[in-house]
């Protein structure tokens, strides 16, 4: 009797310790793939997105997909094309934007969106509303990128363009652009409301007005950019807080645009521009060459090869160290081609 109670007492032990082990055991982060032809776990991306859960990659293999995207309630979620050029979102044409990141009332936490392309809809490709810790890298966007009420989005590598209005449009957000090309939108980054902006190494580029609107009571920083061939270069109206060193303005109409009634603070720029570097918003706007400081520099930055895009420095410039600066502009001199 008193064997088999030792056995049965072993038994229900190893019974709980099993349990135990089963319990503690949590399912890593999977990686969910999504392919066109059957391939991959989904042929839908939505259908992808809805099934993964907190810290999942969905992997979108090459294809045209003529599908929308709403990512919302979701948390640490990644989403990576297999390139730029091999996997573009078409967009059904039933709703205003290709692809939303959060919506109205939820939003989306810890998002990172890279490796595809975006085409637009109803004048918008790529909405943004009501997140956090959003990242976007190596995108190519064909529409407006518009944000409202987000946190700590974050825009790199990306090459946005072709909107009939504005590329990227921020509405009480917070966020850092870097390292972007910005092209042929009727105006090139627009801010408004409360919003909190850094604009870093970027080229912002055939803009029919301005390249850069900072309006209301937002505030930005703008650090080595590149804004060529714009109506304008950059705009400061309404209550807005703006600090701008280090960039190139040049070959636009119009430098710098500036209502009396924001907050400047102005230095080491690079100014070549058609019609005047400073002026004064009024009716109409005026010149003003009393804005120009010091530590400006005016001259051109003779770029690379400006009518092929390339605003890179050549490899003599003398734009280099300037005001704490390793260099003036987004794009750094080209080096020089040796010849054997």
């Amino acid at each position: 009797m008193y064997r088999l109670l030792l056995i049965v007492i072993g038994s229900v032990l190893s019974v709980g310790v099993a349990l135990a082990g089963t319990e503690g055991s949590v399912p890593g982060p999977r990686t969910i793939t999504v392919a066109l032809d059957g391939s991959g776990d989904f042929s839908s991306l939505q259908e992808a997105v809805d099934s993964a859960g907190k810290g999942d990659t969905v992997l979108i293999k090459a294809g045209v997909y003529p599908q929308d995207l709403t990512i919302h309630s979701k948390e640490r979620l990644k989403i990576v094309g297999a390139g730029v050029d091999k996997v573009i979102l078409q967009g059904r044409g039933q709703m205003v934007g290709v692809l939303h990141v959060g919506k109205w009332p939820y939003g989306a936490t810890d998002i990172e969106i890279s490796g595809l392309t975006i085409n637009e809809h109803g004048g918008h490709a790529l909405g943004v509303f009501n997140g956090n810790r959003i990242v976007l890298r190596q995108l190519h966007v064909k529409g407006m990128v518009f944000s409202q009420q987000v946190q700590e989005v974050r825009i790199e590598d990306s090459v946005i363009g072709g909107s009939e209005t504005t590329g990227l449009h921020f509405s009480d957000s917070h966020a850092v652009l870097v390292g972007n090309f910005i092209h042929d939108n009727d105006y090139g980054v627009n801010v408004t409301g409360k919003s909190s902006v850094r604009l870093e190494h970027n080229v912002i580029t055939r803009s029919l007005f301005e390249a850069v609107v900072i309006g209301d009571q937002s505030a930005a920083v703008l650090v080595n950019n590149t804004l060529v061939k714009n109506g304008s270069g950059a705009t400061f109206l309404g209550a807005s807080r703006i600090e701008a060193m280090g960039n190139i303005v040049s070959f636009n109409k119009v430098g710098f645009l500036i209502a009396l009634s924001s907050q400047t603070k102005l230095g080491y720029n690079l100014l070549f521009n058609g019609e005047a570097d400073y002026m004064r918003v009024g009716s109409p706007n005026r010149p003003a060459p009393e804005l120009k400081l010091n530590s400006d520099i005016f001259a051109d930055p003779r770029f690379v090869d400006a009518e092929r895009d390339d605003f890179h420095l050549p490899p003599d410039t003398t734009f280099l160290n300037v005001g704490g600066f390793r260099y003036l502009g987004a794009l750094p001199p080209r080096s020089p081609v040796s010849i054997q």
